[in-house]
Order: C-alpha cells, then structure tokens, then sequence
C-alpha cells in the first residue's frame, strides 16, 4: 500500500512541471491578445465611395408656353435661385439654349433676350452669356428654354451597385452599397467643395468686437446682445 501511494505521488511531481508549462503558455497568450492582427475587419465606406471634386454641368430647364410673351415671373425666381451658385470670379459660361421646330419656337426667341438680359443683371458679363438653339425632338412639343453653366461639385460614384450576394458575410466585409447614400448626400450638402481640399485663410479679426468680449470676460459680465436675445434670466 505504502509503494502504490508512492508511486503516485512521484507521478504527481512529474505532472506538476507539465501543468505548470500548460499554464504559463495559456497565460501568455493572455497577454499578448493585443498584437493580434485580426484579417475580419470591416471595409471602410469612406474608402469604398469616396467624396471627389470636379467641374460638373448644372443645368435647369424652364417651360415657355406658346402664347407667352416674354419672361414671366416664375421664370425670374426660379433663375435667381439657379444663379446663386454661379461664380463670377472662374468665369465660366452661362448658355441659353433655345428649342427650334418646337411649338412654342417664336415664344421661346422673344423670352431669350429677357433671359439674357435677367442673367446679366445677376452679375454675369455679357460676354460671357451664350445664346444658341438646339432642335426640339417633335413639332407638335412645346420645349423648354434651357440654362446651364459649369460649376465645381463634390460626388461619389453612382449607388445601387450589388456585384455579391449581401448574405455572403463570411469575411465580415461590408457589401459593396454600404455607405453611398450617405456620401452621395454629405457631398450635396457642402457648400463650398474647395473646403474638402484643405481649410480656408482667416479672415480679418474684428478689433473692437474681440475688445469688448475680452472687457465682459475680465469684468465678469455678459454681453447686452447675449443678454438681450437669451431665453435665460441671469
């Protein structure tokens, strides 16, 4: 009896070296969970559709009835609003293209000098206004007068592309349409496409205003105007 227990105690002690060995290599891997580069990280939107900057055509086509006499006042609101975009400082052109063997051909002529002379008055030069005609698809149509001028834009690529099926997740990548919508809209909504190409130049600081907000901060005070329009009571 004395033997079989020696026995396994002297089977312990040479487990025990085993064990421990087992242990610290666990514990080691423990350790270094964070070098681990893992190869399932999902692709990157912003990579995929990618927001980029180029000269693109703005166009607005405005209907002229064939009893109309000349430039009406809808025509009017809505070029305003269409040349506000417009910069004078590149130069481009502004056309004002005229339906010809259109129905409304002879409407359309008279409203183009006063489409020219509207676009004038905007601050385009007259050197720079370009009236042509283009051929109207049928006789019987009555076509719109067309205006367009060329504009820097921010875009992305055309959305809806579905080259895999969606399912197939086996990579955890994401599928090829993520994000689109959502670049295709930040890039509508920037004013100013420049501004993704680096930041502005700082304008002029105002002297007096910066004198008064620093006067207020040292006397611990606040400002009429904030005070004036704040829904707060100080």
């Amino acid at each position: 009896m004395s033997k079989l227990v020696m026995n396994r105690s002297r089977d312990w002690r040479r487990a025990c070296p085993v064990l421990a060995i087992a242990v610290a290599t666990l514990l080691a891997g423990c350790a270094q969970r964070h070098s681990i580069i893992v190869g399932s990280i999902p692709d990157d939107y912003r990579t995929n559709h990618p927001i980029v900057i180029g000269e693109g055509e703005k166009v607005i086509d405005l209907p002229v009835g064939a009893s109309s006499y000349g430039m009406t006042h809808m025509h009017k609101t809505a070029l305003a609003g269409f040349l506000r975009d417009y910069d004078r400082r590149n130069g481009s052109y502004v056309a004002i293209l005229v339906p010809a063997g259109s129905a409304n051909e002879a409407a359309a002529l008279r409203a183009s000098g006063e489409f020219a002379s509207f676009v004038h008055s905007k601050g385009v030069p007259r050197e720079h206004i370009l009236v042509q005609q283009y051929q109207s698809p049928s006789p019987d149509v009555a076509a719109p007068i067309r205006v367009a001028y060329t504009v820097m834009k921010a875009s992305t690529g055309p959305c809806g592309r579905w080259p895999e099926d969606m399912l197939e997740t086996t990579e955890n990548k994401h599928y090829a349409n993520v994000g689109c919508a959502y670049q295709n809209n930040l890039a509508a909504q920037i004013a100013n496409p420049m501004d993704l190409l680096g930041p502005r130049k700082m304008t002029e600081i105002d002297a007096e205003n910066r004198g008064g907000a620093i006067g207020d901060y040292k006397a611990r005070t606040i400002s009429d105007d904030f005070q004036g329009g704040s829904e707060v009571e100080y």
